[in-house]
């Protein structure tokens, strides 16, 4: 039987076990252990599985993924995401639009002390949501500002998708952390261009913020700043014990969690039923983590062992297309693929067949990095799956429905799509900050 007839076969009993609803990563295990028994027999096939799996799970890089996990939750269950909304909400005075630009800076905020996506929109939506249309807010403006903002934790660092995607690859993962800072603020840049715009030209679209406060001078403001202190020091000590090579990125993982739980210490809010808590929901997301990747890293370990990565390398690298183009190609299997699977599996499914030709072409894999976890943000925005969608439905007004929220993220995503082109045809954006610490 051909590789042809196989790979055909497999994504033929992917889409039928994820249509009868089976879950993603029995889905993978059971169709990797399906072609590992017919092609090695039983034997060699339970083996070469066993293998797969155990290989993955030995890489000390996948244990900070736990600790970043567990700082996200301490945080959110601090109140801290509460304290520095209403900071930069005072701080950001009585400009038209400052709300919804303030709530931006605080999702680069809240990206840089978690990296899970879904836990700071519903964050965001718990806080930010009800304030914007308490104002009087556009709802289709804030709706986007939410999930928009709320998902620039796919790319500014601790990204868990950055170091999943760094143990596929097998690439440094500070420097996928160093090269994903500059085009994440750039997003961040492009969305504060457009709340600024629109309500410039649509005025009613955002009230200005008029509370006492917000009025007082800007070196008065000043005082309210008091509510990102914890949080400032926390993201400069984890970020700079990476970049700086005091200690590695699951080290600094380390350093967070405990960080995270001196900051809710000092917030008064560590007691022993937050932290139970924390450490369940910490356990239940990294088991669903550890589970797709299992499937995924076992498929695509029996598809290697069988030739199909050679044989999708090699289709890749036939297309009479500039090497630029095959990239683009890359990013589009990537949104296709988007619209029915995990992005863990899409990681451990793609960027192993597709880093050696990214390489081949003469592309730094870093680069190409940065440019994976800004597809992986596009699709968590994307319709019809769109997680983001989901994860603020969860916490919205029950008026708003899931089609508004939809229709409400495409300017966003068009904006993500415009940040893709830069790095994808300005490489150093995303490179010249890594290079410094070579």
């Amino acid at each position: 039987m051909g590789i042809e007839i196989i790979t055909l076969l497999i994504v033929i009993s992917l889409l039928a076990l994820m249509a009868l609803g089976v879950p993603l990563g029995i889905t993978t295990l059971t169709v990797s252990l399906g072609t590992a028994l017919l092609y090695f027999g039983e034997r060699a096939g339970f083996f070469i599985v066993a293998a797969n799996v155990s290989e993955v799970l030995h890489k000390y890089e996948l244990i900070a993924v736990p600790f970043f996990v567990f700082m996200a939750n301490v945080l959110e269950r601090s109140g801290i995401a509460h304290s520095m909304f209403e900071s930069m909400a005072i701080m950001g005075g009585r400009f038209r639009g400052s709300v919804g630009v303030q709530t931006t800076f605080v999702a680069v905020l809240l990206a840089a002390m978690s990296g899970i996506m879904g836990g700071e929109i519903v964050m965001l939506g718990l806080i930010a949501l009800p304030q914007m249309l308490r104002l009087g807010y556009d709802r289709k403006l804030a709706i986007g500002i939410i999930c928009a903002a709320g998902a620039l934790a796919t790319l500014i660092p601790p990204s868990v998708v950055l170091i999943v995607y760094g143990l596929a690859a097998q690439v440094s993962i500070t420097k996928l952390f160093a090269a994903s800072a500059v085009p994440g603020l750039i997003l961040a840049g492009l969305y504060v261009t457009y709340i600024l715009v629109r309500v410039r030209l649509k005025p009613e679209m955002a009230p200005i913020y008029d509370i006492p406060e917000t009025a007082l001078p800007f070196f008065q403001r000043l005082k309210f700043l008091k509510g990102i202190i914890l949080p400032a020091l926390l993201i400069g000590t984890v970020l700079g014990v990476i970049y700086s090579g005091v200690a590695t990125v699951t080290e600094a993982a380390a350093i967070g969690a405990i960080g995270a739980l001196v900051v809710a210490a000092a917030r008064k809010e560590l007691n022993w039923t937050m932290a139970r808590d924390a450490m369940r929901q910490t356990v239940i997301t990294v088991g669903s983590i550890i589970w797709l990747v299992i499937g995924a890293v076992s498929l695509i370990g029996i598809y290697n062992r069988i030739g199909g990565g050679d044989f999708l390398r090699g289709v890749l690298t036939a297309l009479d297309i500039g090497p630029i183009w095959v990239i683009v190609v890359m990013m589009l299997i990537v949104m296709l693929l988007g619209t029915f699977l995990e992005w863990i599996a899409i990681i451990f499914i793609t960027v192993p067949i597709f880093a050696p030709v990214v390489i081949d072409l003469g592309f730094d894999p870093v680069w190409f990095g940065v440019l994976f976890a800004m597809n992986i943000q596009m699709y968590y925005l994307s319709p019809p799956f769109g997680p983001a969608c989901f994860f603020l439905k969860s916490v919205a007004p029950k008026d708003i429905t899931l089609q508004e929220i939809f229709v409400a993220v495409l300017p966003f995503i068009a904006l993500q799509a415009v940040g893709l082109a830069l790095v994808l045809f300005n490489p150093q954006i995303a490179l010249w900050l890594p290079s410094l610490f070579e």
